[in-house]
């Protein structure tokens, strides 16, 4: 019988020790500007790689990029860590009506099945760096031609 209390003491002494480790500590899951980043530095970023080829999934110039990684790698350059897929930069960005769009913000594109399924970043002049598709490299898009037009959802800013 004193084996078996020590068993259940050890154990209950064990059980309430690691309840303390499933406690969540608040963060914030908005990404974090602590280098004073600018919109022009992550510009400069995307369009010193138009021409790297479109690589599902890649998110280095030696990989290859997607949409979402081509934006994931131009934040982090500046120190900004993103989200890696377009849906989750979605959630995670700074809602931007279109009319408001600035230098550095993302666009937001549903192509198919009702998903956010692109995204690009901003440049002004109504033009947009971007990883287009499979057998693509990274180029310059227009948002005024129809095709973009038609698939817009809104903008994202994070700086």
């Amino acid at each position: 019988m004193p084996l078996k209390s020590s068993v259940l003491i050890i154990c209950t002494v064990l059980l309430v020790s690691l309840t303390g480790c499933s406690t969540q500590t608040k963060y914030s899951a908005k990404p974090v500007n602590r280098y004073g980043a600018t919109p022009e530095q992550v510009i400069k970023i995307a369009k010193s790689m138009v021409g790297v080829r479109y690589h599902y999934g890649g998110k280095t110039p030696k990989s290859g990029f997607d949409c979402s990684g081509l934006v994931y790698f131009s934040y982090l350059q500046v120190g900004i860590t993103l989200p890696r897929t377009s849906a989750g930069q979605y959630s995670a960005s700074k809602p931007v009506a279109k009319n408001s769009i600035r230098r550095g913000d993302l666009l937001f594109f549903r192509i198919s099945r009702g998903r956010i399924s692109h995204v690009g970043i901003y440049l002004g002049n109504n033009r947009f760096v971007h990883a287009p598709s499979s057998g693509k490299k990274v180029s310059i898009g227009e948002l005024d031609s129809p095709y973009w037009q038609k698939h817009f959802v809104r903008g994202g800013r994070f700086i």
